[in-house]
């Protein structure tokens, strides 16, 4: 019981001191997405590409590493010439946003990783360490599991807000024990607004949602569609 409380206490004050360091104003302007500051990254990117024969301004990223945390804008590449400095809500200035590529094959195109999800997943993650092992409660999907959150100390279900649909998502887990957020209802009302035309069932549909959206879903992991309700389902790879 003294080691969960420690290692509650020691996330706990991680996440309060991140917010102490900067004006209250300064801390909405680096958590705030903004649409010229994307537009402005995206130019520099696109000159970049241009003048260097369609290589991109990204930093090396593993073949294994998550499609939308894959490629990272390398700020080095772009400043001077092209961008004079990071946007103010950037990672590399303070911020909390990683500026990514998607589509990167074909229109190559900038878009927001919200990181201040990670603070969460951490904290949920350094509890399951606490408690000896992964408290599974539901499969709901192969090698995808809800968490029972009694378990870790929580008097209430953590969650992360949806940068697309403002809802609060809950966290799933994988068999070996990685903690993501789950976008099923995201997914289920984009499909619900838009239909099912260029969904193929076995194909990743997140897209759906990027495409509308400065963000990506961050800390995901892949769905589908099932044929049978056009409903999403999580996409099982392997």
């Amino acid at each position: 019981m003294k080691m969960k409380s420690l290692c509650f206490l020691i996330g706990l004050l991680s996440i309060l001191l991140s917010g102490c360091m900067y004006p209250d104003n300064e801390m909405a302007k680096n958590q705030t997405p903004y649409r010229d500051q994307l537009e402005a990254v995206q130019a520099a990117v696109d000159g970049f590409r241009k003048d260097n024969g369609g290589i991109l301004p990204i930093k090396t990223r593993d073949a294994e590493t998550p499609i939308y945390q894959k490629y990272p804008i390398d700020f080095t590449k772009l400043s001077p010439k092209y961008l004079a400095d990071p946007p103010g809500n950037a990672f590399e200035s303070g911020g909390v946003f990683q500026y990514v590529l998607v589509n990167v094959e074909k229109n190559p195109q900038v878009k927001l990783f919200d990181l201040t999800i990670a603070d969460t997943i951490r904290e949920i993650k350094m509890r399951i360490k606490a408690n000896g092992y992964p408290p599974y409660k539901k499969n709901i999907a192969n090698n995808v599991y809800t968490i029972d959150y009694k378990q870790l100390g929580y008097e209430e279900p953590p969650f992360a807000v949806s940068p697309f649909t403002h809802q609060n998502l809950p966290f799933i887990i994988s068999g070996d024990a990685e903690v993501y957020v789950d976008y099923s209802s995201d997914l289920y009302q984009e499909i619900k607004k838009r239909g099912t035309k260029g969904l193929k069932p076995g194909e990743d549909i997140r897209s759906i949602l990027v495409d509308q959206s400065m963000l990506v879903p961050a800390y995901s992991l892949p769905y589908t569609i099932d044929p049978r309700t056009n409903e999403p389902v999580f996409l099982n790879e392997k």
